[in-house]
């Protein structure tokens, strides 16, 4: 990245601008230019970032430059370029959730998550697609029409946060904020070669959840290393009272290095996610995940905890989700919604109390087995390891995939239980680059912690990281080369 004194900036990680902003050898307005230049070469091509708001960024970004000069500091994130996903409100900023509906929508306030990067000092660029309401793990709607994969611009990228994947994998932007339901912090990251990190539950607080104490849903943090995940978290992490599910922890708890002895770890790995179909490709390409585990100090066994029943127990509380959040639309916009999301709203309408009761019920059994699993002093498994995708990145114009190696998919997120069966399990997980298969596709590897042991799933995806370099894999059809800029001594 460095070379004769000069730097690639919109390739260097957030860790490292960071640093660069601290000691005065680069401007929050310098940096600023070269991700907007970036933005504009790239964007046309791959269609991540929707909405942009570079006069309000150069506002934010003067204002850190101005207070960098009084020898202060805005927060963890001074002067770093961020965009938020299409699904969370900016005050005064068009705000879509990806559908017709909201085409023209301008929300009165900001999502708490939002807030919380201004504060920490984020200059904020724009939005990142979605698809709509979130709904799916392809990033297409018609707003804005499909995002495209950095890696293969005629594949998607995944979603549901495709368009923050596809920001960061294309250097437009070093920090992206998403989501996650069924997998789309952790899709998209896997289909871009990058990071994205579902944490806890209650991690990252909403106060503005449909149903706000439900564990499925969560916001979190994507970037192209762990370390850039973890600054990121500290921003976004904290309780807030107003959320009854949030976790009352200081967010310092992800501070300092990741480093970490990994000797006598245990890992449960599963190359089927405990059973699921799985492209050849995608099993080839982690083949050797063991062996690399095992360098790391790693004991790793070959077995999964029971979630038989973790599809079912997910395809209901989802539905009920949908119905609780978007029942009122439907009844008046039905002919403006796609026919996944009204199949999703319905089937939540179509329960019965009885039934869902009985849903609860057994998603109370399953999180009772996967903490027997895991259980420390018992000689359980501190991680779960499997992988992030049942399949690699599918071409842009096909909705979702219908069948895997000959087995039929019998609904539209039926292809992604490798990661909403671990969803249920309402434990903390991240995809961290895994490798490539032969055609060159990026394939995720997707790590599992005990109950709330959220930095524990951060050092040993830091330690993954390290030690394989799959991160460092640029996307070889959009050239990765940003404005060089020449850094100022310290001082």
């Amino acid at each position: 990245m460095w070379s004769n004194g000069a730097m690639d900036v919109c390739s260097l990680p957030a860790t490292e601008m960071s640093s660069l902003l601290a000691r005065g050898q680069l401007s929050a307005r310098e940096l600023l230019d070269a991700h907007l230049s970036r933005i504009e070469a790239v964007n046309p091509i791959v269609n991540a970032v929707v909405t942009l708001t570079p006069e309000l960024a150069m506002e934010r970004a003067t204002a850190a430059d101005e207070a960098h000069a009084r020898g202060e500091s805005l927060g963890l994130l001074h002067g770093l370029p961020v965009a938020h996903k299409d699904l969370l409100a900016t005050a005064g900023i068009r705000t879509t959730f990806g559908s017709p509906i909201f085409s023209d929508f301008l929300p009165p306030s900001d999502s708490l998550v939002v807030v919380r990067q201004r504060r920490a000092g984020a200059v904020m660029v724009g939005k990142t697609n979605t698809p709509e309401f979130g709904a799916g793990s392809h990033t297409f709607n018609p707003v804005f029409g499909p995002t495209r994969n950095p890696y293969a611009l005629a594949l998607t990228p995944g979603g549901s946060s495709g368009g923050a994947a596809a920001a960061l994998a294309a250097r437009m932007l070093p920090l992206c904020d998403g989501t996650d339901l069924g997998g789309s912090l952790r899709n998209p990251a896997a289909f871009c070669n990058i990071v994205g990190f579902r944490p806890s539950p209650g991690r990252v607080p909403a106060i503005t959840a449909h149903d706000p104490w439900s564990p499925l849903p969560v916001r979190g943090p994507m970037a192209r290393t762990v370390a850039d995940v973890a600054l990121y978290l500290r921003a976004m992490a904290g309780p807030d009272p107003r959320s009854p599910v949030s976790i009352d922890q200081s967010p310092d708890a992800f501070a300092g290095s990741l480093e970490r002895d990994l000797t006598g770890t245990r890992v449960a790995w599963s190359p089927d996610a405990g059973g699921l179909t799985v492209d050849p490709a995608i099993r080839a390409t982690l083949e050797n995940t063991p062996d690399r585990l095992a360098d790391l100090g790693c004991e790793v066994v070959e077995t999964w905890p029971d979630l038989s029943d973790a599809a079912e127990i997910f395809q209901a509380r989802r539905a009920w989700l949908f119905a609780v959040g978007f029942a009122p639309l439907l009844a008046e916009h039905r002919h403006l919604m796609k026919a996944t999301v009204i199949w999703n709203i319905e089937a939540g309408l179509e329960m019965t109390i009885a039934g869902y009761a009985e849903i609860c019920r057994r998603h109370r059994e399953l999180v009772a087995r996967v903490h027997d699993f895991m259980r420390p002093e018992e000689g359980g498994f501190d991680f779960l390891a499997a992988p992030v995708t049942q399949v690699p990145p599918f071409p842009v114009d096909v909705e979702y995939p219908t069948e895997i190696d000959g087995t039929r998919m019998q609904t539209y997120i039926d292809w992604m239980r490798s990661c909403s069966d671990i969803t249920v399990t309402t434990h903390p997980a991240i995809s961290v680059p895994g490798g490539f298969t032969p055609d060159g596709l990026p394939v995720g590897l997707q790590l599992v912690g005990r109950h709330h042991a959220d930095r524990s799933v951060l050092e040993l995806a830091h330690a993954w990281e390290r030690a394989t370099g799959w991160g460092e894999r640029t996307p070889p059809e959009i050239a990765t080369t940003g404005r060089v800029v020449t850094p100022r001594s310290a001082g």
